[in-house]
């Protein structure tokens, strides 16, 4: 089964624009799929293509070459070009740009899993030469069209391989080898010969303390490792899009949390095939508000553009709101309860109102019914989770 993703017609405007698009996302999101769904639509109209995988010794032997030679590949071959898991290709950035400048009739797509990988590649600047198209895994409203129960998503995520499995332990084993391939293939060559059982360990920390604040010290004393390790293994998982971090929202206020942050892994079967739970009775979990609030998030991280931001906000007096959307410097509070049928704002939010009176609205996601609740000069909408893309 094949989904149907938004993401595509991105790719397919990008097509007549003269910039290299660069498109990035972790494992299995579905990058490859796009590149060879746009390389059929590109055909039908009329454009010759050309597709190349450079993890693939066949074809990743055609970019060996000297710089002159992959140039002419680059220009020569086709007038679209599609390279998967383009950071294998040697001094990728100087390439791109001369084939840019020279004006070629050519359009390139280039995908990528690693930002790490990429920006040590993309050292020269692309500056007003690249597109950058983000792909995630399938949204809450992806889900819906492609006919995914609501309790799958919540414990098998939302990958597009999920499509193609067809019992829930099919699922489980797709989520398994996918995080053993993931650890055993890249994090393994990143990280060299050092402790691959302490950053298991670390990844299973994260699991466990998902959409709580989590300090870097208190993991590497847990783990037994170095602070500014654990900072290295954080930011290898952020830059292969395996884990993202959140940062406090402040306006220098000397009693709010500056420096403090919170994980969320990119895919909540990823999450729970590190914690090894598949429970699909949502109420028997223990853990189906951080499921929720961690679904919240995913779908807020899809919609960050250049005007806005996404924070969580907490004091030292320990009021906290789970999200703030920042849209052109205003603040929008966002709270998540898996179960709310009080008509009472929660106090986070109440003080969150008071600290900041430029806020005018605010949300409450749910598992539960949707209203609309007023404090002061904002108005609070109480919305399903299933409706999550309006914020």
């Amino acid at each position: 089964m094949k989904a149907k993703r938004p993401v595509f017609k991105d790719l397919c405007d990008d097509l007549n624009k003269p910039e290299i698009t660069i498109v990035l996302g972790a494992r299995q999101v579905g990058k490859t799929y796009l590149l060879q769904e746009l390389e059929n639509f590109a055909r039908s109209k009329g454009k010759r293509t050309a597709y190349f995988n450079l993890e693939i010794p066949s074809d990743a032997v055609k970019f060996s070459g000297s710089e002159e030679k992959v140039f002419e590949t680059l220009t020569k071959t086709a007038d679209v070009i599609l390279l998967d898991e383009f950071h294998y290709l040697k001094n990728a950035s100087h390439l791109f740009k001369a084939v840019f400048d020279s004006r070629a009739r050519v359009k390139i797509f280039a995908s990528g899993s690693s930002s790490l990988e990429i920006h040590k590649h993309l050292k020269e600047s692309l500056a007003g030469r690249r597109r950058v198209v983000k792909v995630f895994p399938l949204s809450v409203g992806e889900c819906k069209e492609n006919k995914i129960v609501s309790e799958q998503l919540m414990v098998d995520g939302s990958l597009p391989g999920l499509l193609n499995q067809e019992t829930e332990a099919d699922k489980q084993i797709y989520l398994r080898d996918l995080l053993e391939t993931y650890i055993l293939k890249d994090i393994k060559a990143l990280i060299k010969d050092e402790n691959v059982k302490a950053f298991n360990h670390l990844l299973f920390l994260l699991s466990e303390h998902q959409s709580t604040v989590v300090s870097v010290s208190s993991l590497a004393k847990e783990i037994g490792l170095t602070a500014r390790t654990v900072e290295k293994y954080l930011t290898i998982l952020e830059q292969t899009y395996v884990c993202y971090s959140l940062p406090s929202f402040s306006t220098n206020v000397a009693n709010e949390l500056k420096k403090s942050r919170k994980y969320y892994f990119y895919d909540l079967g990823i999450r729970n095939a590190i914690i090894k739970n598949f429970e699909y009775d949502l109420e028997n979990r223990k853990d189906k508000g951080v499921l929720l609030e961690s679904l919240v998030f995913l779908e807020l991280l899809r919609k960050v553009s250049p005007n806005t931001g996404i924070f969580f906000w907490r004091t030292k007096q320990k009021a906290e709101v789970d999200f703030v959307k920042v849209v052109n410097r205003k603040p929008i509070p966002i709270e998540v309860k898996y179960r709310f049928d009080s008509k009472e704002i929660p106090n986070g939010m109440k003080a969150f109102f008071d600290r900041y009176p430029s806020a005018q609205e605010g949300y409450i996601v749910t598992a539960g019914e949707e209203g609309k609740l007023k404090y002061k000069q904002a108005s609070v909408n109480i919305i399903s989770w299933q409706n999550s893309d309006v914020l």
